[in-house]
């Protein structure tokens, strides 16, 4: 029964205990009550405010892209016919625009003169030779009936005769041999063209066949274009091209030929362009150059919604909680100031039109209202 009675110092710390338990119990109630008056936790702020932008399907100019050379239309070599004379000038220059017939150079003609002045001596003594053999002829025809003169001597003379003017044509031909030996100390044009090399110098004794000048004929370029293998059936004559010297200006070019072959080792063809007049080009210039080939449907965006960041492409699309996500898309040609989008995105997504330079992937952005687009124009493209 002893144990049973609790000691009397236990009766006196109970009401302690409860009491402190009772205040534990009060102030968490008051702690509770103090949270659930604070204010809730404000939204995100926008980091900027935007306009936004959807992909649009706009006609695109098709075209094939190639490079290559800027080479003559075909260039002539002017060498020297004379053999064995004096160089004696010089007219012409690299540069220099001439006309077909123009005398780019001539030769000493003092030797060929001579041989000229001897031949036509030459010529003088076999008409002499004729006539006095025309005159025998002519005689022993009269006396042909009267019988005073043989078969035989009549003969000779009308012998003497054809050989005396065999002879007279022998030696006329060489007279024109020897004219056409002097005319050859000129050196003459070919046809209209620009001189693009010289390797004639004054005073040179040179033997027939020695080139003396190069010139581009007619003063034409042309641009020898590489295409691939797979884009040559859809390259046919008479196309437009535009072709780009380094450094240079477009030049309106149309395609001529393409070659019959393809090179076995890169599988490539060689189209022929003829190039318009152009002060900028100069053959054995590299150059660039696209075919337009046609018209076809694209997915573009303006070039200011599409960011370059790393070598790749992105854009910034906007979601339903106004929040940007960073996405890479592939791009193609530029028509104006739009791209063409070939990959990575929805038609019908929202994109930042503009400053997404200024975000970051995950940036809550304020959307608001833009001034209407304009309508796309077809322009120059540039194949990717």
């Amino acid at each position: 029964m002893k144990n049973l009675i609790a000691p009397p110092r236990i009766w006196k710390v109970l009401p302690l205990a409860l009491g402190g338990a009772v205040l534990l119990g009060a102030a968490a109630l008051a702690v509770r009550a103090a949270d659930d008056k604070k204010p809730a936790a404000a939204a995100p702020r926008p980091a900027l405010s935007v306009t936004t932008t959807q992909p649009q399907v706009i006609s695109l100019p098709l075209k094939i892209a190639a490079n290559g050379n800027i080479a003559a239309w075909q260039e002539a070599i002017i060498g020297t016919e004379a053999n064995g004379l004096r160089l004696a000038d010089v007219r012409v220059n690299v540069g220099d625009v001439v006309k077909k017939g123009q005398v780019l150079a001539s030769f000493a003609p003092d030797l060929l003169q001579a041989d000229v002045a001897q031949i036509r001596a030459v010529v003088a003594e076999a008409e002499a030779a004729l006539a006095e053999a025309a005159a025998n002829a002519a005689r022993a025809r009269e006396l042909q009936s009267s019988g005073a003169l043989s078969d035989q001597q009549i003969n000779q003379f009308m012998t003497a005769e054809r050989t005396a003017q065999a002879r007279l044509e022998a030696q006329r031909a060489q007279a024109n041999t020897q004219a056409l030996r002097l005319r050859q100390t000129q050196v003459l044009a070919p046809d209209d063209g620009v001189i693009s090399a010289r390797s004639a110098t004054v005073g040179a004794v040179l033997p027939a066949g020695t080139e003396l000048f190069r010139m581009i004929r007619q003063g034409r370029l042309e641009w020898r274009a590489d295409v691939a293998s797979s884009d040559l059936a859809r390259l046919k004559p008479g196309m437009n091209a535009r072709v780009t010297p380094s450094g240079g200006t477009p030049i309106a070019g149309k395609l001529r030929m393409v070659a019959p072959t393809v090179d076995p080792l890169t599988r490539n063809g060689i189209v022929f362009v003829d190039l318009a007049p152009s002060p900028g080009a100069r053959a054995g210039m590299f150059a660039s150059g696209e075919f337009d080939i046609g018209q076809g449907q694209g997915l573009t965006l303006p070039q200011s919604a599409v960011l370059l960041r790393d070598g790749f492409s992105y854009v910034l699309r906007v979601g339903p909680d106004a929040r940007v996500s960073e996405l890479k898309v592939s791009v193609g040609r530029r028509v104006g100031d739009r791209i063409e989008i070939t990959g990575g995105l929805d038609a019908n997504a929202r994109v930042v039109a503009s400053g997404g330079g200024f975000l970051s992937d995950g940036d809550t952005v304020r959307v608001v209202d833009g001034p209407a687009q304009a309508a796309a124009t077809p322009a120059t493209s540039v194949k990717k």
